[in-house]
């Protein structure tokens, strides 16, 4: 992935520009609450102030940061609503029993055929979708995310670059960087180990495996007690060595899947009391719409034409639901509104659905009842965002920009670190010619995203628009004021590092 060769071309010239600690990631939740009372996990081990004494929680937040905001601009970056809402409340559960938790967590999905996952500084866990495709419960994807989780509770990436003291700051970002994913591309891995000296990673592999071990433990126990099935995480263990085609060197893997691990966790599940956990619809949506878009349209067809016809499927409406979307890929929507037409009959109900019958209307050139579709989703799952970001953009596709404003009235005051929302209402104070509006909204926008400097050229670009009026120039001028002060304050952070 592009962002891949920029981290460690860029680590090793400077440090990576810095970026306020509290941006963050829209975020989403699963359209059902999470459960009220939920066992606590066991209390996570005290590390003392060895792991933070190379890099603080804060710088480690900026450096996750300053790497997000390349990945959010890579072709393979996934910005699909729904599948990240799934990924996120997964997590959400996972972090709701997680006792003195110091971080917050920011999921997001990759596109890449291999079942992999991953942690970055700061509390990002990146998600492949070769693991959604993969996994045959909801469980087993929540026990990859409860073992990620704990290499950001345990600081593994602060204590792993601390072992090296003298390592200058550049030299360690772009270890960490080879070390955490290495795995995903290894063609790159060569070339990223000799940037930064192969001979100091290797050293270091036996911290890794430790934290891996540390990683496995602590994940298996907030697996347990989040209600997760426990004997989950043996059983993607075992997927994983399955599917080990050894192409990552060794010394590389940051993930090595050994037949002891798996004998750990088969050991652990077997001393668990077994609690059953039952998947979500949702959770079958996003694999049956993950694997109906990873694959050539046309075997996606086929593959799941024949799952209905011969009832092979771990959910039937899932089944459905995946046909209809291989189907508009291959430009049928007669067929895929006949699938949309089945699940109605089988009563199932999901936001999932609601926005799929819209892409159908659409394709079907019905834009008016498509819009009435989502309008009357919006009604009865008022909290499911992707709901809302199909309607704008209908609205931005249809030229209602002034319906498009007053649909992001309220979700902006509900949701105001949503860049999403700034981004539509940006496109629709452009759409009415509202240049001043326009930077203001974009300016927040790149904000939210963590890039300052982008953000202090809109704010110029409003004040230079001609169509502001006093008090709103007098609001850009303070905002910009703010935000060249805080880029001093990151750039002064960055000198002191």
């Amino acid at each position: 992935m592009r962002f891949l060769v920029w981290l460690l071309a860029a680590s090793l010239a400077c440090v990576p520009r810095a970026f306020a600690q509290d941006t963050a990631l829209p975020r989403f939740s699963r359209s059902e609450p999470l459960p009220d009372l939920v066992p606590r996990a066991a209390p996570l081990p005290d590390l003392g102030e060895a792991s933070g004494a190379d890099l603080s929680l804060q710088a480690e937040r900026r450096l996750g940061e300053s790497v997000m905001q390349e990945i959010r601009r890579d072709p393979d970056y996934l910005d699909d609503p729904e599948v990240t809402a799934l990924i996120s409340g997964i997590g959400a559960q996972l972090a709701s029993v997680m006792p003195g938790l110091r971080q917050d967590f920011e999921f997001f999905v990759i596109r890449d055929s291999s079942i992999n996952a991953f942690a970055l500084p700061g509390g990002f866990i990146g998600v492949h979708t070769g693991l959604i495709a993969a996994s045959d419960t909801e469980s087993e994807i929540a026990s990859v995310l409860a073992h990620e989780m704990a290499h950001v509770t345990q600081r593994h990436i602060a204590r792993q670059m601390g072992i090296q003291k003298k390592m200058q700051t550049p030299m360690m970002i772009a270890m960490a960087a080879a070390l955490l994913l290495a795995r995903s591309r290894p063609d790159l891995a060569g070339g990223a180990t000799m940037a930064v000296q192969g001979g100091a990673i290797q050293s270091q592999l036996a911290y890794s495996r430790e934290f891996e071990q540390e990683a496995d433990r602590i994940g298996f126990q907030t697996l347990a007690a989040s209600g997760y099935d426990t004997r989950a995480m043996a059983a993607f263990f075992q997927k994983l060595l399955r599917n080990d085609t050894g192409s990552v060197p060794v010394y590389l893997r940051s993930h090595p899947v050994t037949t002891a691990r798996v004998a750990e966790a088969q050991d652990r599940a077997a001393n668990t009391p077994y609690r059953q956990h039952i998947d979500s619809l949702e959770y079958h949506l996003v694999r049956a719409k993950v694997r109906a878009e990873a694959a050539d349209p046309y075997d996606a067809v086929k593959m799941f034409s024949e799952a209905v016809n011969d009832r092979r499927f771990a959910s039937e409406p899932a089944a459905h639901y995946g046909l209809a979307v291989a189907l508009l890929r291959v430009k049928e929507p007669k067929r895929a509104e006949a699938e949309v037409a089945r699940l109605r009959a089988e009563k199932a109900a999901s936001p999932m659905i609601e926005t799929l019958a819209a892409r159908v209307r659409i394709a079907l050139g019905d834009q008016a009842g498509a819009l009435a579709i989502l309008k009357a989703a919006q009604a009865r799952y008022p909290y499911y965002r992707s709901i809302l970001y199909s309607m704008l953009g209908l609205l931005n596709d249809l030229g209602r920009f002034d319906d498009m404003l007053a649909a992001l009235a309220e979700p902006l005051r509900l949701y105001p670190r949503d860049a999403k929302l700034k981004e539509a209402q940006a496109k629709a104070y452009a759409g009415l010619g509202k240049r001043f509006l326009q930077h203001q909204a974009l300016a927040e926008f790149y904000a939210l995203q963590g890039s300052l400097p982008a953000a202090i050229d809109q704010l110029e670009f409003a004040q230079s628009s001609g169509d502001g009026n006093f008090y709103e120039l007098s609001v850009v001028d303070a905002r910009l004021k703010a935000l060249r002060a805080e880029l001093v304050r990151e750039k002064d952070d960055e000198k002191n590092r």
